[in-house]
């Protein structure tokens, strides 16, 4: 095994090289550990279990994470080794060295990622009457319409472009597909080449032909035709290839007008270095040569691909109407019980509720629109609530969110919206939605120079007699309606004067200037959040040690800190059973002797994206539980504006400690990391009770709102 990923061998006992936690075969490395969360998703694409058009969907993420993936992470590895930067993480790898095993890997999945799609998606679909044709298998009348389609609605959006010959090598934007043309001049027999964009942002990537399911490729017909495009040329030959380019951008702090440096920013972000070339496998030699040298790569930057390139488009396929048979059962995520409503049918009154007790809703389970959306618009409607203040990092547009802030602006309350211009690849929903909040007259910030805000925070502020009552949610989560469907995340609601006190603070601290020296219950970054959860870590050993039942159970995202992999394999050391829930990256090794023989790390990937960070901490009777917007990483604990809140109210810790208890019962969406990296999908044993975190929880849900909703017609007959 490879230097820098290897576990040492040891002998049972604690040497000098071990005992030092900075020793880099301690710990995986970031870009490595992410390839292996994407592969995770790929075995998803690869699981029989999973209905076939979610397979097929699975397939579609894989790709898409993987050019996220370049155009950030593999394109700052660029950055770093041109600028001659040895930044080396925690695990020894220099950026090079990273770079060319990422190829490594990444060839080898795409080798999978092609055999699941094209030697067993493919000809499944087609039993199932769904059917992506080429020339070579369409018959007759497919043919035609291939052929007539192209004439009628294709070649009009073409524009060939003839390189050489006095033309420069045109530029290829980021993430195009296009078709590499050889072409002879049947006079002269010189040959020369020429690039053809595939233009399926304009036509749709798969098109229908001859009866309902059938679908070509648009390159395929594009290919089908290039006697059209080039009369009087002999065409040689061609091949498709693909280019994924440096997305990434850095806003400068001395900015004045940061809306203005986002938007120059989006427009530089296409002219991006390139990171990858894509080439379909069998490329004629002179084209590939061609491309290559034009667009001055090198090896570890071209990939050959022995199938269909941009597999990210078939959730075009995934999304075909009908055959719900294909398909996962339909979940529609239900209303909280506490917030069913009277037996009058009228929604409830939510601040009445969150007065009386602190409220938890877990998405997609529970409804985002029956709770969080509710919740501001009743503060909109409220003419007691002299203030909204609200963070957005992600929106979608069919949320009522945005807007609600915009009603209450004219209904003159104050109206807060802080709005995160660099959440990366959202820039420009975010302009929009700055714009036409700022056009409302409510009051836009754009957050802190050279720090992203990521909180998940709602404020209203309500009169209630002769005193002012500040209602908070703290969510887990984006305000974003769509992957409030999709991805699991808690919200908490809470009138707790000292949390809403400080969240008031963290407010004012985004949209006026000084830092507060210290918060009443919250942990906010970059100011005090490692520290205060290095301290909750430290604090579970010091229970161990007096002789109490310890424990620390933590669900995030990704784990990549150094200070807080160190904090866990101190409480490892001293005998702290932890057990960890990451969904994507963990930099930590579990299972090193000396180190961290007590830790367990497990992963859930399945329908719905687990998204949820929540840290709990159990020290004799009592457990802490505390859960918010940050992941234990460096970029969370030291770049970003993060908010993490605790949750008090006994009933509510329970339910969060059940939840991250399901994640590590599961058998059938789990896999368990092991101290040589590989990551282990856990099957039942023999007899082993199925255990499906996420569909235990629908079924909950289903059922608490089933049994209250019973329960309210009981009165009302009564």
């Amino acid at each position: 095994m490879e230097e820098g990923l290897a576990v040492r061998e040891y002998d049972g006992r604690l040497s000098q090289s071990v005992a030092n936690l900075d020793d880099s075969g301690l710990y995986f490395n970031r870009e490595l550990s992410w390839l292996e969360f994407n592969r995770r998703v790929l075995e998803l694409a690869e699981d029989t279990d999973v209905p076939l058009l979610e397979r097929l969907r699975f397939c579609s993420i894989y790709a898409s994470n993987l050019d996220e993936f370049y155009m950030v992470r593999v394109a700052g590895l660029f950055d770093q080794m041109e600028a001659g930067i040895d930044a080396r993480g925690p695990d020894g790898l220099r950026p090079i060295d990273q770079i060319d095993r990422i190829q490594a890997r990444v060839l080898e999945l795409d080798r999978r990622l092609q055999a699941v799609f094209g030697g067993e998606l493919r000809p499944k679909l087609e039993d199932e009457k769904i059917r992506i044709v080429g020339l070579d298998n369409a018959n007759e009348e497919e043919q035609r319409q291939i052929h007539r389609r192209f004439h009628e609605q294709v070649f009009p959006a073409l524009t060939p472009l003839v390189i050489g010959l006095g033309r420069p090598f045109p530029y290829i934007s980021n993430l195009s597909l296009s078709l590499a043309v050889l072409l002879r001049d049947p006079e002269s027999g010189v040959e020369i080449v020429a690039r053809v964009k595939v233009p399926k942002e304009l036509l749709g990537r798969f098109l229908p032909v001859g009866e309902e399911g059938t679908f070509v490729p648009l390159e395929q017909i594009i290919a089908a035709n290039l006697d059209a495009l080039f009369p009087g040329t002999e065409v040689v030959d061609y091949g498709f290839f693909r280019v994924t380019r440096d997305a990434d951008f850095t806003v400068s702090d001395e900015a004045d007008d940061l809306l203005q440096a986002v938007q120059d920013e989006l427009r530089r972000r296409r002219f991006g270095e390139v990171v990858r070339l894509e080439i379909a496998s069998g490329m004629n030699e002179k084209l590939r040569r061609e491309l290559i040298g034009a667009l001055r790569l090198e090896d570890r930057e071209v990939y050959d691909i022995d199938g269909l390139l941009d597999l990210a488009d078939l959730k075009d396929i995934a999304d075909v109407p009908g055959h719900a048979e294909l398909r996962y059962s339909p979940w529609t995520p239900v209303t909280q019980p506490r917030l069913q409503g009277g037996d009058d049918g009228r929604a409830p009154d939510m601040f009445r509720e969150i007065r009386h007790n602190d409220l938890l809703v877990h998405h997609p389970y529970d409804s985002f629109a029956t709770s969080v959306e509710r919740f501001v618009e009743q503060a909109v409607e409220d003419p007691d609530v002299l203030a909204i203040k609200q963070t957005v990092y992600r929106t979608s547009d069919d949320s009522p969110l945005v807007p609600a802030l915009i009603r209450a602006s004219e209904r003159g309350k104050q109206a807060v919206c802080m709005v995160e211009l660099k959440a990366r690849f959202d820039e420009e929903a975010n302009i929009h939605w700055a714009k036409a909040l700022e056009e409302a007259g409510v009051h836009v910030v754009y957050g802190i120079p050279g720090l992203k805000t990521h909180v998940k925070a709602i404020l209203v502020a309500r009169r209630e007699g002769q005193q002012v009552r500040e209602y908070v949610h703290v969510g887990t989560g984006n305000y974003h309606a769509k992957t409030a469907r999709l991805y699991t995340d808690f919200g908490l609601f809470t009138a707790d004067p000292d949390i809403g006190a400080d969240v008031a603070e963290m407010f004012n601290f985004l949209t006026g200037y000084g830092r507060p020296g210290s918060y009443r219950k919250v942990l906010v970054s970059p100011t005090t959040m490692r520290e205060k959860l290095i301290g909750e870590i430290e604090a579970t050993v010091a229970a161990h040690e007096a002789g109490e039942e310890a424990r620390i159970a933590l669900k995030m995202n990704s784990l990549v800190d150094a200070g807080c992999i160190q904090s866990l394999y101190r409480a490892s050391q001293a005998g702290v059973r932890v057990d960890l829930n990451v969904r994507g990256i963990c930099c930590l090794k579990p299972g090193v002797p000396g180190v961290s023989e007590n830790i367990r790390v497990v992963s859930v990937v399945g329908r719905f994206l687990e998204h949820s960070r929540v840290y709990t901490f159990r020290r004799g009777e009592e457990t802490r539980v505390v859960m918010g917007s940050a992941d234990m990483m460096p970029r969370n604990l030291d770049n970003r504006v993060e908010l993490v809140a605790p949750v008090e109210d006994p009933a509510l810790r329970a339910e969060m400690i059940d939840v991250l208890d399901r994640c590590f019962s599961d058998n059938a969406n789990s896999w368990d990391l092991g101290a040589d990296g590989e990551w282990t999908r856990i099957r039942r044993a023999e007899g082993e009770e199925r255990r499906d975190v996420q569909a235990e929880l629908r079924e909950r849900a289903a059922t608490r709102a089933a049994e209250q909703l019973a329960t309210a017609e009981v009165k009302v007959v009564g």
